[in-house]
């Protein structure tokens, strides 16, 4: 599997990304011609070899000709949707300034329909965001992992007047990140690079176990003590399993009507929960209670807590970071006397671990052929492990 590992030394921004994605064989001419996809005019861009203390990198930029101004978070999805960008693309980029309005809107006690981008409405960042979306499909990347992420210190100019580093849309993109600063006074981190980088990788940490096929190095426009530069490493993984962070979010709740619990669960896996779960307790004054749990990633957490605070009883919610192994999971389809199936195939470094029939087939199939379900379900799992070298020696 193909996977790529942003080392995040110096930070990260937009176009750091994009540059380091070039400097490990992107070729920019392609990108180029699919950024030209999007309904936006006045730029041009650039990308040319730098040094920064000696080492080499590509600077990716983006010369903004006309005036820009601020857009709102329809406006950018509207430029997506108007592109003629592939679906996949269209969604990424849209889920990544979905979650910088959701974060904007926290940080500025606003509805998010009231968000209006700044600096990151303008052109250059709608290029770095869409452009770094279209690169991870050209380049075939089937997972992202990076660093923990220098975010620099001291104080930055900004439209609402000097904020301390890292910025606050910075330090919300990156909840539940680890992060640090080496003491450089300077934004390191820019909104865009956290919000690129947030939504891609599974894992923040060391270096996954990895051949090699490329190195870029992306150059940021300061110079620095340490190179100013992101490095990127492409490679193929045989990592038997993936390790995620992913956020638990918790609260307890003993005063509400019990029919409310399928609507919230709805809401949030609608909203991005990977899981969500009760657990009964025992409260205080030894009243009966439920513990309701999310399980969701970094990026969801403000959004999936505010429709815990409007839809149901609670006061207060708990938040901690905890990190998951997972399995590569596959939908395939088999073929049974009953019909066709789907089946969920969990592997590790391409080893079949487990199949597992898909229940709503087999619950639809028993229905219609008026057959028991725990015989459809059986003859799938039956076929299905035969195919993956599962059955019974």
């Amino acid at each position: 599997m193909k996977i790529a590992y942003f080392d995040c030394f110096a930070g990260a921004s937009g176009d750091m990304i994009l540059g380091s994605l070039i400097d490990a064989g992107l070729d920019a001419d392609r990108l180029t011609a699919e950024l030209a996809k999007l309904p936006l005019t006045g730029y041009e861009i650039s990308a040319k070899k730098v040094l920064k203390n000696g080492v080499s990198g590509t600077r990716f930029h983006v010369a903004v000709s006309a005036q820009d101004h601020s857009r709102g978070l329809a406006d950018i999805l509207k430029i997506l949707e108007e592109s003629s960008l592939g679906e996949a693309v269209k969604k990424t980029a849209a889920d990544i300034f979905k979650n910088i309005a959701r974060v904007e809107a926290s940080i500025h006690n606003i509805p998010v329909d009231e968000v209006h981008f700044h600096e990151i409405g303008a052109v250059d960042s709608i290029i770095d965001i869409a452009g770094a979306c279209i690169a991870i499909n050209l380049l075939d990347i089937r997972a992202v992992y990076a660093s923990r992420i220098n975010v620099g210190e001291g104080f930055i100019d900004t439209i609402h007047g000097r904020l301390p580093v890292p910025a606050p849309a910075t330090a919300g993109l990156l909840t539940g990140v680890p992060i640090y600063s080496s003491g450089i006074e300077a934004e390191l981190t820019t909104p865009t690079g956290a919000a690129i980088i947030s939504y891609f990788a599974k894992r923040f940490g060391p270096l996954p176990e990895i051949k090699i096929m490329s190195t870029g190095y992306g150059a940021g426009a300061m110079d620095l003590p340490v190179p100013n530069l992101l490095r990127l490493y492409i490679g193929e993984s045989e990592e038997r399993a993936g390790y995620e962070s992913i956020v638990s979010i918790e609260t307890n709740i003993d005063d509400m009507n019990p029919e409310f619990y399928q609507h919230v669960f709805e809401r949030l896996l609608d909203a991005g929960a990977l899981d969500v779960y009760t657990t009964p307790v025992m409260m205080k004054k030894s009243r009966p209670g439920v513990k309701l749990t999310v399980l969701a990633g970094a990026a969801a957490r403000d959004a999936l807590a505010d429709i815990i605070f409007s839809e149901t009883t609670t006061g207060g919610i708990r938040f901690s970071v905890m990190e998951r192994i997972i399995l590569d999971r596959e939908v395939r389809r088999i073929h049974t006397r009953y019909g066709e199936i789907s089946v969920k195939v969990f592997t590790s470094a391409g080893r079949v671990v487990t199949v597992s029939p898909e229940y709503e087939d087999c619950k639809r199939i028993a229905r219609t052929m008026d057959v028991p379900l725990k015989q459809v379900y059986d003859e799938a799992k039956k076929i299905a492990d035969s195919l993956h070298g599962r059955g019974n020696k």
